[in-house]
């Protein structure tokens, strides 16, 4: 068990229904976890809840042991070790890639080794000195990828990761996307309402309705 999620329960305050109703998971160490569902689901929602983006009503989260969230307790978002990659990638058009992905990691002597070390992870050592606007689609996915990995965390969320992608590059960057997460060695959850790109990717499909697990 290396993410446990229980009773996990959250509402807007503009809305009576619960959005996320009594979810129970656990994520096991290494796992890319597929969350599927239509839109309105709850699927995003579980995930800014994850990453701390949302505070939620009740319930309880534990990462490799330690308590991110319960009754008692709130682990601020940048204090939890989780990276994201965002579905429009968020990257900053005024910088080159090197200081996209630098931008999250610590000022330490070992931070240009750590960049060129993502770089060649996501096999775009060449790309270093370009921008944003430089990159197609799927070059851009993988430094927004690389820039999410380079801090190390322990956990890794993806939001509609291919959404931005035409298909036939969709059918190729999810085997690369799938192959990083794997060498990273990383523990990964990303959320789609493509089935098939889920099932390509996840090793556990979780699948959502209503805010709950749909068995």
């Amino acid at each position: 068990m290396f993410v446990t999620i229980k009773d996990l329960n959250f509402k807007y305050p503009s809305n009576d229904d619960w959005v996320i109703n009594d979810f129970n998971y656990t994520f096991n160490k290494g796992d890319i976890v597929g969350i599927l569902g239509a839109s309105g689901s709850g699927k995003s929602t579980l995930l800014r809840l994850i990453a701390g983006l949302e505070i939620p009503d009740n319930g309880e989260m534990l990462l490799n042991g330690r308590v991110i969230f319960n009754q008692k307790k709130l682990v601020q978002p940048e204090k939890r070790n989780i990276g994201m990659v965002f579905q429009d990638y968020a990257l900053f058009p005024h910088m080159t890639v090197e200081k996209n992905i630098g931008y999250g990691i610590s000022k330490t002597k070992n931070k240009e080794k750590r960049i060129q070390e993502v770089l060649n992870l996501v096999e775009m050592e060449e790309y270093g000195k370009r921008y944003p606007h430089e990159l197609s689609g799927g070059q851009q996915q993988r430094i927004a990828l690389a820039r999410a990995l380079a801090p190390k965390p322990s956990l890794l969320l993806m939001d509609e990761p291919f959404s931005s992608l035409d298909h036939d590059l969709q059918i190729k960057i999810r085997v690369e996307l799938r192959s990083i997460i794997k060498k990273a060695g990383i523990t990964s959850v990303f959320v789609t309402h493509n089935r098939e790109n889920c099932e390509s990717i996840s090793d556990e499909i979780i699948e959502l309705k209503f805010g709950k697990i749909d068995s």
